[in-house]
């Protein structure tokens, strides 16, 4: 047990960082927040069980992971091609000193290579873009739980103050939701260019997203 939470100490604090304090806080508060809406409307309270099934939280929860899943296989598409003078998050200026991406194909023998390695054909054409495509794909997803849940959280407010309800696809025409995606994906793409151009200048001892302490502002990427 000791040696599994040392090799994965890092997905294992992030994640309890997720689930048991950020999404329970944001949970918590938010049943909070929708109980002092209803009673503001004269209507009773919810419970905690209630309230994570209703369209006021999944609206606010996948609006933000649309955000975060969009940024981070942007991302990773974008460093594919494009390079920022010494920032540790860009590959190397120099393509003679990136390391080559060679045929895996080569490798299909060795221990431990990856099923879709061995396999080669269509396996390993998405095995080689797995990572962007795991990105857009909860993206598109989150993208569709926030229509589906901001309409029927819209259409409520709507009949509230006696307006007429909505569908997804109407929803989705609304400048209401787009606002809500926009706010939040203007705000991931500034944290991914504040670490961009950060790292140029700054450093952070251990960490494998920093040059090395001694690197000049130059260096570009980590080693």
């Amino acid at each position: 047990m000791k040696r599994f939470v040392r090799e994965n100490s890092l997905a294992l604090v992030t994640f309890s960082l997720f689930f048991l304090v950020f999404l329970l806080g944001q949970s918590l508060a938010g049943q909070r927040a929708y109980n002092d809406e209803r009673h503001d409307h004269g209507e009773g309270s919810v419970s905690y069980a209630q309230y994570v099934t209703t369209a006021h939280f999944g609206e606010a929860t996948f609006e933000n992971w649309e955000s975060e899943f969009l940024q981070m296989g942007a991302y990773v598409v974008l460093t594919v091609w494009l390079r920022q003078k010494g920032s540790a998050e860009s590959k190397s200026l120099d393509e003679h000193d990136e390391p080559i991406d060679e045929d895996p194909t080569g490798h299909r023998d060795e221990p431990n290579v990856p099923w879709p390695v061995r396999r080669g054909g269509l396996a390993l054409m998405l095995y080689r873009r797995s990572l962007s495509i795991a990105f857009f794909t909860l993206f598109g997803l989150s993208w569709l739980l926030h229509a589906i849940t901001g309409a029927h959280e819209y259409s409520s407010d709507q009949l509230q103050h006696g307006g007429e309800a909505v569908t997804t696809l109407q929803y989705v025409t609304r400048a209401q939701f787009w606002f809500e995606s926009m706010q939040n994906w203007q705000s991931e793409f500034l944290a991914v260019a504040a670490i961009v151009v950060l790292t140029i200048f700054l450093r952070q001892h251990g960490s494998p997203e920093s040059k090395p302490v001694h690197a000049s502002h130059a260096q570009t990427g980590t080693s």
